[in-house]
């Protein structure tokens, strides 16, 4: 990607609007929004019992949290006031909402814009910076005790979302639209008032300081919180308790019947979305988009039942064998009015696990579903409406960026859809730099955009926007320099150095290491560049501080000399010994000045220095049925330096090329708790994996080349009565609900669980609003914001219809890597399958008027059981099956971060037939004519040996050729006489000049762009060695250690028929 394609990324490359009308309506008092993300004040309700799928076994303990953070236990909840050890009391201004005063009346008579009474209880907050639930949580905060009171109202914690996209187009926008290049507003006016002081802030939880090189500034909480507002607040309140349930998972005598029926092709369709309903607005004012507050009270209790809708529809899973739609599954849409529809957030970057929200607790409990939302917020978008502004309009009370649901009583008012106070429109903010009118507010970009970045003014900065700064760490062990892994990474910096992100003041450094630290002085003026070697790793220090880290532009010479000569200069080394922690605390020393991202590549276990690790890996026992050992990490130096990095605005990224065991479940921490990435390339060696190789260098250049964000924080507001409790991505929860991310990548996903603190009855709907406040490799202070409108409904029947089962499935995948690592492996299989008996028991139970034999499941959840099948057989949950520790690793830690789309193809691949593509049905995408060839069920019996069929698994596509494939495909598209002539080790199609050959090609060519990582290809035959891991991912079929998928459908019958 060129440097060009940033800008434009960051809204460069949009028209410009000059606001010029409104220079002489500046209101010259205080800025609207001095602060960026704090949290809406919490809902309230009696607190429910929260259904408990996860207790497979009986109940289990709470569980210890992930890992065992020593000295870096997160600091429960305290007075907004009070100290934390060995700081000093500091004056904090109150946050949040102000409780003890009733919001001003809505202006408006329309029953719809009810405001719920001020007056309640705050939820609970979690006393843990990364919550654990000892079970699975649906619908509730684990029971932590009664925090000590709070003299402010709890932060609702903020779901991880951060990922890199140029823009966001709105969902009804044509292609054409959502191609276009995103506009940029400006709206010409100079800040009010100085940058908001740091004084009287303190802040929750830990902050690492480290022990040399200066302390950055990096304390992004006060952006997030309101103005001072008076009166007292109410205590903080004791959490609900937990309920243990669940049923047992017993195996199954290994009877099989393939009893097929008559196939039916059940494809994906949206619920049926009422008609519009007609608003009434008695003030001469008319608002053209009705706000959801104003939604008709019928549409809270429309009950889908009575339109039949196609996700309500009634499949016998033990009959219907053809589920899978005929493309990709489609989310469903929320039954929402159309012109609110057509504004809401794009599901690729925010969706719900139920798209028809519970109002109460307990109703969610009787549906047995998870509640959650799933976020890829820094996606790269094609149309992202960028808006420079010397005023954000917030709400005054829970901080929220004002949006599309937002309700306008009038020109000059407007009520907030998360905590329902009604706010003054600023003056210029009746100016609108589209349509270059005034008096029309509602028809400003940010109202009309569910997705758009602000440029932040001087009030979200804590100090000058940090430069872009990246370090380059190196293993150069003998074991390192034998894989040639360091002539790729060379290589790729040296063509790709210009296209890194930044600008004139990029800087850049080099440290090698073996059993000594390497560093490398690059000042200007020197005629090469000077290793300094330091050997006492017991006690690392800088040499020569000043000139480690370099401007790029003006010392690009130097750093091009020394990437030539790096894998020359250890070319012959006999230095076995690594000594990776020592590496890694020089690098913070490094980086803690100014923040950063530090880019590690590890070929073997550390072995000397801090952070040296000893191998646990067993290989006999990789098969083993029983509980899975050393999932969680040895030590905890990893995570106690990545909490380090963190409070420095330093990410450590991952690349760990190795073909022994190198526990990442150890070394993984470094990256996981500093927001970093890790890259996993098993088998890496650049004669003997030409494949491995291939891949490794497609990622490392998007890696160097993709968007990026430095010293960034995220926080997701709810509507009052939501709470947010768990986590799932790479991040540290800095402050009890604000997540600290030192470098947002736009190919990270982020999860988050939720619960009904408060019966939601006078809300027609609910809204989700998430806010990510980073600088852009430009130096730009920005903030992107997300907002997702869903409707309340009141009966089972609508919240089984807005089910989103692929949602549902990746959050539970989340909430099962945390359970196979607190309790065991075993329990979060028993929990998994739990999950799909207990939500077809609730379905037959209490959705279903008319008993019927079979297993019955609405169509929306017919492919929940298949998906659950999928996960036991995951390389991240299998038993039974040799995998290595490092794989299995590796697995989790891509269901945890890695964005929806990605991880369902990792977790039940598609399979293609692809010897007889034609153009039928087929894409055009960019003047290229792209096949859709229908998807195949994951089981043998849907192979044929007179075929060829293409399966993408995620990150590996195998192409499988029948022994008898049409000869016409061997020639035409593997250039090949025959069968026989098909190598072991193919690994790329021949570029021919053939109709078959260019359609086969233009379809994996399609599949690799629909993800940031490059899948690498393996043509197989019969006799291939990879052919075994082809067939592991024939999820349908029957193994030794695993049931079919009609043996796990019979299973689940029995328990639903209890």
């Amino acid at each position: 990607m060129s440097s060009t394609d940033f800008s434009s990324q960051n809204g460069a490359g949009g028209p410009i609007y000059a606001n010029v009308k409104e220079q002489h309506a500046l209101n010259p008092g205080p800025s609207q929004n001095p602060v960026a993300l704090q949290p809406p004040g919490p809902g309230y309700m009696a607190h429910q019992t929260p259904y408990n799928p996860m207790q497979a076994k009986g109940p289990m303990p709470p569980g210890p949290g992930l890992y065992n953070s020593g000295p870096y236990q997160p600091i429960p909840p305290v007075s907004s006031n009070q100290a934390l050890p060995g700081q000093p009391m500091l004056k904090m201004p109150p946050m949040g909402p102000q409780h003890s005063m009733t919001p001003p009346q809505s202006a408006s008579p329309n029953p719809g814009s009810r405001i719920p009474p001020a007056h309640a209880t705050p939820p609970p907050v979690s006393a843990n910076n990364y919550q654990h639930a000892p079970a699975w949580q649906y619908g509730g905060t684990p029971s932590m005790g009664a925090p000590p009171p709070m003299a402010m109202p709890p932060l609702l914690p903020v779901g991880n979302h951060m990922t890199t996209s140029p823009g966001l187009a709105t969902p009804q926008a044509s292609s054409a639209e959502y191609l276009a290049t995103p506009p940029v507003f400006h709206n010409a006016m100079q800040p009010l008032g100085p940058p908001t002081s740091l004084q009287g802030y303190t802040q929750q939880g830990h902050m690492p300081t480290p022990g040399n090189g200066a302390q950055a500034p990096n304390s992004f909480d006060h952006l997030e919180m309101g103005p001072k507002m008076a009166g007292p607040l109410p205590p903080q309140q004791p959490g609900p308790p937990t309920r243990h349930m669940g049923l047992s998972y017993p195996s199954l005598p290994p009877g099989y019947q393939n009893t097929s029926a008559p196939p039916t092709a059940a494809s994906m369709q949206h619920p049926v979305q009422p008609s519009t309903q007609p608003y009434s607005h008695p003030q001469p004012y008319q608002q053209p988009s009705a706000g959801p507050a104003q939604l008709s009270p019928s549409l809270s209790g429309l009950s889908l039942q009575s339109q039949t809708p196609e996700a309500l529809r009634v499949v016998n899973l033990l009959q219907e064998r053809n589920l899978l739609p005929l493309g990709p599954v489609t989310p469903p849409t929320p039954c929402l009015p159309q012109d609110l529809q057509k504004i809401n957030c794009h599901p690729e970057v925010f969706r719900s696990t139920l798209t028809s929200i519970p109002q109460t607790q307990s109703l969610l409990n009787k549906a047995k579903l998870p509640l959650g939302l799933l976020l890829h917020p820094f996606k790269d978008l094609s149309q992202l409406p960028v808006v420079t502004s010397s005023t954000i309009v917030r709400c005054r009370s829970c901080r929220t960026y004002i949006n599309p649901f937002v309700t306008f009583l009038d020109q000059r008012r407007w009520k907030c859809n998360l905590c329902y106070r009604v706010n003054d429109v600023p003056e210029e903010f009746m100016y609108n730099p589209v349509s270059r009118s005034y008096g029309e507010p509602h028809k400003r970009p940010e109202v009309q955009n569910a997705t758009l970045e602000f440029i932040a003014p001087s009030e979200y900065m804590l100090r000058p926007p940090q430069p872009a700064v990246y370090l380059i760490v190196l293993d150069v062990s003998h074991n390192a320099v034998e894989t040639g892994y360091l002539d790729v990474v060379c290589q790729s910096l040296l063509e790709n150095i210009n296209a890194l992100p930044g600008d004139s003041r990029t800087k850049i450094g080099f440290i090698t290491f073996d059993s000594t630290i390497h560093f490398y002085n690059l000042q200007e003026g020197l005629a090469q560049p000077q290793m300094l070697v330091v050997s006492d790793i017991e006690d690392i220090f800088l040499p020569t501080p000043d000139s480690l880290l370099v401007n790029l532009n003006e010392c690009k010479e130097l750093v091009q000399d020394l990437l030539r000569s790096l894998p020359q200069m250890f070319g012959k080394t006999m230095e076995t010994q690594c000594a990776l922690g020592p590496a890694l605390q020089a690098a913070f020393k490094l980086l803690s000045a100014t923040g950063g991202r530090v880019s590690v590549f590890q070929t073997q276990l550390p072995s000397l220095g801090v952070g040296a690790l000893k191998s646990r890996e067993d290989p006999n026992q990789r098969a083993s049925a029983k509980d899975i050992q050393h999932l969680s990490p040895a030590t905890d130096f990893y995570k106690k330096l990545a909490l380090d990095c963190s409070g420095q605005q330093v990410a450590v990224d991952l690349f760990l090329l190795s073909s022994q065991y190198c526990d990442l479940a150890s070394l993984g921490c470094i990256s996981r708790y500093s927001a970093g990435s890790v890259y996993y390339y098993p088998s890496y060696h650049q004669q003997h994996n030409p494949a491995g190789v291939e891949c490794f260098q497609k990622d490392l250049k998007r890696y160097l080349t993709r968007k990026i964000g430095f010293e960034a924080v995220m926080r997701i507001r709810c509507s009052k009565g939501l709470s947010i409790h768990t986590f799932h991505g790479n991040f540290f929860v800095r402050s009890t609900d604000l997540l600290s991310l030192p470098n947002v990548n736009p190919d990270a996903g982020f999860a988050v669980q939720m619960s009904i603190e408060e019966n939601l009855v006078d809300m027609q709907s609910v809204s989700f609003q998430a806010a990510l406040l980073y600088t852009s490799s430009k130096g730009e202070r920005r903030i992107r914001v997300h907002t997702m409108c869903l409707p309340v409904v009141n009966s089972l029947s609508d919240i089984f219809a807005g089910a989103d089962v692929q949602a549902i499935t990746c959050l539970l995948a989340s909430m099962a890597v945390d359970r196979s690592v607190t309790a065991s492996l075993s329990d979060a299989r028993d929990a998994m399958t739990n999950a799909s008996i207990d939500s077809l028991t609730s379905f037959r139970t209490s959705v279903l008027t008319i008993q019927q034999p079979g297993l019955l499941a609405p169509a929306c959840l017919r492919l929940f059981p298949l998906y659950i099948l999928a996960l036991l057989k995951q390389k991240a949950f299998r038993t039974g099956t040799s995998t290595r520790l490092d794989d299995r690793v590796f697995a989790m830690c891509q269901l945890k971060y890695q964005p929806l789309a990605y991880v369902m193809l990792m977790i039940h691949p598609a399979l293609y037939r692809v010897d007889d593509l034609t153009d039928e049905g087929a894409l055009n995408v960019s003047e290229r004519t792209i096949p859709q060839p229908r998807v195949q069920q994951l089981s043998v019996e849907k192979l044929s040996r007179d075929g060829a069929f293409l399966m993408d698994a995620g990150s590996v596509i195998y192409l499988w050729i029948g022994r008898n494939c049409n000869p016409n495909f061997l020639t035409q598209v593997l250039g090949l006489p025959n069968y026989a002539a098909v190598p072991l080790n193919m690994n790329m199609l021949p570029e021919l000049d053939t109709a078959e050959s260019q359609r086969t090609r233009a379809f994996v060519g399609w599949l690799r762009e629909q993800r940031p990582f490059f899948p690498i290809l393996h043509v197989i035959r019969d006799e291939s060695p990879l052919k075994a891991s082809f067939l592991q991912n024939m999820i349908e079929d029957r193994t030794e250690s695993a049931l079919s998928y009609y043996e796990f459908l019979l299973h689940i019958q029995q328990q639903v028929s209890k």
